[in-house]
């Protein structure tokens, strides 16, 4: 499918540049009017997974399954606006929150990864048992990889109830985009994602001190180390370039067949255009990804915000509702 570059969103005036079309949704909007049901289902390895389910006024018989980001959950603010939308429009939504993202430590010394796709693998399948006729994917950042990634790996048989998936600002190549937020620039995102990293090693440190050892804890200046020491090994990698190589989108894309659409921003701070495969979704059938000049990561603000809807949530709702892509 074709590589769109798109000049519909115009962000604020006052929001120039990816770095602050990035970082004032994420700090400074609020919503408030998502109502959430938590339910905490069990994972095969005796862990658990906390889902939030948030339900349209009329009983649904569609269904979006959202992943959220980096040591983010389901109460960020890209996730509620798109709860929100979709449920105004007829959708039930289940936001999942990652192992250790959900406000208490999971039970097993693994976490999540850029690549675990088991666990929302038996999300769907857990979700899939419900009264639904109809099984779609959102995912954001990390989450879109994952979400990507799963639809095409060939070892599974999708679920027939997954009919598409939209994904944002995701980072298809996982190595490029860790050595990109070690730049000088970027050390803002990559420091605020330390801050919770770290400290969940240390608790899980203690909780399994045969597995985790923090031995070389002051060698972690980076993401790249932090996979390298922590997420590869901990997880069957050799090191974080096997991470990387294993668990990269990129790798995966060509096998999905279901309608998928990528957006991300031309101006994304953490996920540089570059990376992203553009020749070879050109090549594929059920791909298309869409480049919006503005956004940032995960942003997506438009400089008209009606009913609180941001551009990109829109946009999704556009595309699920679309008869082809």
């Amino acid at each position: 499918m074709p590589v769109l570059k798109k000049n519909d969103l115009v962000p604020p005036f006052w929001l120039p540049g990816g770095h602050l079309q990035t970082i004032y949704p994420a700090l400074f909007r609020k919503i408030s009017d998502v109502k959430y049901i938590r339910e905490r289902i069990v994972t095969p390895d005796q862990d658990f997974l906390d889902l939030n389910w948030a339900s349209s006024e009329a009983k649904s018989k569609k269904l979006v399954v959202l992943s959220h980001g980096l040591e983010g959950d389901s109460s960020r603010q890209y996730i509620l606006g798109m709860v929100r939308l979709l449920n105004r429009n007829g959708y039930d939504c289940l936001a999942w929150n990652f192992r250790s993202c959900g406000g208490e430590m999971n039970q097993t010394s693994r976490f999540y990864h850029s690549g675990a796709t088991d666990d929302l693998d038996h999300v769907i399948n857990y979700a899939a048992g419900k009264d639904y006729q109809e099984i779609n994917l959102i995912g954001f950042s990390l989450g879109g990889n994952l979400t990507l990634k799963y639809l095409g790996e060939t070892e599974r048989d999708l679920n027939p109830l997954i009919k598409k998936a939209v994904v944002f600002s995701v980072p298809m190549d996982l190595k490029a985009c860790s050595l990109a937020i070690i730049k000088r620039e970027n050390r803002v995102y990559m420091q605020r994602f330390m801050n919770t990293l770290l400290p969940k090693v240390s608790q899980k440190a203690k909780l399994f001190p045969d597995n985790i050892s923090l031995e070389k804890n002051n060698l972690v200046k980076t993401l790249y180390d932090f996979d390298d020491i922590y997420t590869a090994p901990l997880h069957g990698f050799k090191n974080a370039d096997h991470y990387y190589e294993s668990c990269s989108s990129m790798f995966f894309v060509q096998n999905i067949s279901v309608p998928v659409l990528i957006v991300n921003a031309m101006n994304d701070p953490i996920v540089p255009v570059t990376s992203l495969p553009q020749d070879l979704i050109e090549t594929l059938s059920s791909v298309t990804l869409e480049l919006s000049r503005y956004g940032g990561h995960c942003g997506f603000r438009s400089s008209r915000v009606s009913n609180g809807v941001y551009w990109s949530e829109k946009r999704a709702l556009d595309f699920l509702q679309s008869e082809t892509l």
